[in-house]
């Protein structure tokens, strides 16, 4: 393997902790408003109020500083000129910085107005004055992330991973403890004032402390007629105006979910939380540890090279599909097990249960998505997937219309990871065609070895699943769970090993050796 190979695999492992330990976290706050709300009516409140401030956030640019900010600021740094890079990102910080301000303020205003238009079927008045109070409250959080994202983005041109890789922590964190702290006063305006809390303490004070210790200081003044803010409006536009998959998932299932009965938002949104954790870790870990090596890659014109990396890194994405399908056999006992507590029944366990597979579906769309589109980035090409991804999530809308309306809940599940995997397919398939490369085709065949794979593992553990339940004594849901998922995880670990050994998967191997050695 190349050094640059083994920079990206040690840099990926240890991102891969951070966002590991981050989903865990995710997942304790899920489990957190599942103890508090379950599937009623405030948690969908608490969800709905996330819609403002998703856009708002998206509008920013927040969600695309890291991407769109790190080649500009590498190329002074290349050019040792590191001056220049400095007083471009206060250019940038100041003059979006105005726009973000503004934007805030209106959005508090007209917050009632929006979520009567991007949640069209909520007809419960209580719900919906709900859900603007705690929107009110997850406004200001925007900010944060816009100024943490710009910082975080140097710390990572610079190779300085630690201080960003705790942001998420501290951040669900404090909407933890915000909602245990508060819940039984204000119930999930807890979790609310939380977010506002994580945000300011893990995106905004840690990630200056960060820059300062990479070398932030002032440049001025700040001319916002300064060329570099032209060149990152221009790549960054595309981004705002295009619906990429992680923006259209989490607005879709909230405005295709308010035309379904109380609780179908909370149910989808619980699935999605385990589905990210699964994908995030794979993904985002690889994606962001990977960026700045393509963008070095890319400005040296080797694009051998990097369609090498990107290929390679891919293939070993792939590995989520048989890990989804084990989580579609113990999708009950995973339910049981994270949330039936509190106001969390058994009613709410078996429709959140019955809809995680549809989104488990789309698990290795997810994961593999967020490193395409920094193949594109990388090339400072953010036109092409800012347009596949808008023209994918419009050509959506009328099928989830047609599964919400044949399939309820399950059917807008469904769509989630349809429009996944269309996405992700066009993306690599357009790539592939712009750049040919011998790894796309190695590619196509591990994803389809791993999907047979795949199908063999589940016709075994599903009949071990049930032959387990007929053979346990009887006992409680949350004990008899865990041993299952201990029983059917330690058989999926085995019959990976010796599948991987007869049909040659050696990105198995190496994977298991490198998480045994970190």
């Amino acid at each position: 393997m190349s050094d640059s190979g083994k920079q990206i695999g040690k840099v990926s492992l240890i991102l891969m902790a951070s966002v590991f330990l981050s989903r865990v976290l995710g997942l304790v706050r899920e489990m957190a408003i599942a103890w508090i709300g379950g599937v009623g009516s405030d948690v969908d409140a608490y969800q709905i109020a996330f819609l403002v401030p998703e856009i708002l956030n998206h509008a920013s640019g927040s969600g695309f500083l890291s991407i769109t900010f790190i080649p500009i600021f590498t190329r002074f740094l290349v050019a040792g000129n590191e001056e220049e890079g400095w007083r471009s990102f206060w250019i940038i910080l100041c003059g979006f910085g105005l726009l973000m301000t503004a934007a805030l303020g209106l959005a508090w205003v007209f917050t009632e107005e929006l979520l009567h238009w991007l949640a069209p079927g909520l007809q419960d008045p209580h719900v919906l004055k709900t859900a603007v109070r705690m929107s009110r409250i997850l406004l200001p959080a925007q900010g944060c992330f816009f100024i943490g994202g710009l910082l975080s983005a140097v710390q990572y041109a610079r190779g300085r991973f630690l201080f960003p890789a705790l942001a998420p922590l501290i951040y669900n964190a404090g909407i933890i403890t915000g909602g245990l702290l508060l819940g039984r006063w204000i119930g999930m305006e807890g979790f609310s004032w939380g977010v506002l809390t994580g945000a300011l303490v893990g995106h905004l004070v840690l990630q200056w402390f960060g820059a300062r210790r990479v070398g932030m200081r002032w440049y001025g003044p700040v001319r916002l007629r300064h060329p570099v803010l032209r060149q990152y409006l221009l790549t960054t536009l595309p981004l705002i105006l295009g619906m990429g998959m992680s923006f259209s998932t989490e607005i879709f299932y909230r405005f295709f979910g308010s035309y379904l009965t109380t609780g179908s938002i909370a149910a989808i949104n619980y699935g999605l939380r385990i589905v990210f954790m699964l994908a995030g870790v794979f993904g985002q870990a690889v994606g962001t540890a990977s960026y700045p090596h393509l963008s070095r890659l890319a400005a040296e014109g080797n694009m051998a090279e990097l369609n090498r990396v990107l290929g390679g890194t891919i293939r070993y994405l792939a590995f989520i599909i048989p890990v989804s399908v084990l989580l579609i056999v113990l999708r009950h006992e995973i339910v049981t097990v994270l949330f039936q507590r509190g106001h969390f029944d058994l009613d709410a366990t078996q429709l959140t249960a019955s809809l995680l597979p549809w989104i488990l579906i789309g698990s290795f769309a997810f994961s593999a998505q967020s490193l395409v589109v920094r193949g594109y980035y990388a090339l400072q090409n953010t036109l092409t997937p800012s347009l596949l991804g808008t023209a994918v999530a419009l050509g959506c809308i009328p099928l989830f219309f047609w599964l919400m309306k044949a399939l309820g809940a399950a059917g807008v599940a469904f769509g989630l990871s349809a429009a996944a995997w269309l996405q992700i397919a066009i993306l690599y398939g357009v790539w592939a065609r712009a750049y040919p490369h011998p790894d796309h085709v190695l590619l196509f065949r591990s994803i389809g070895t791993l999907a047979l794979v795949s199908a063999g593992i589940w016709m075994v553990l599903e009949p071990l699943r049930r032959g387990m339940y007929a053979v346990l004594p009887p006992m409680p849901a949350m004990v008899s769970g865990m041993l299952v998922c201990c029983g059917v995880g330690m058989a999926f670990l085995l019959m990976m090993t010796l599948i991987g050994r007869w049909v040659h998967l050696e990105g198995w191997q190496l994977l298991l050796r490198k998480i045994g050695r970190f």
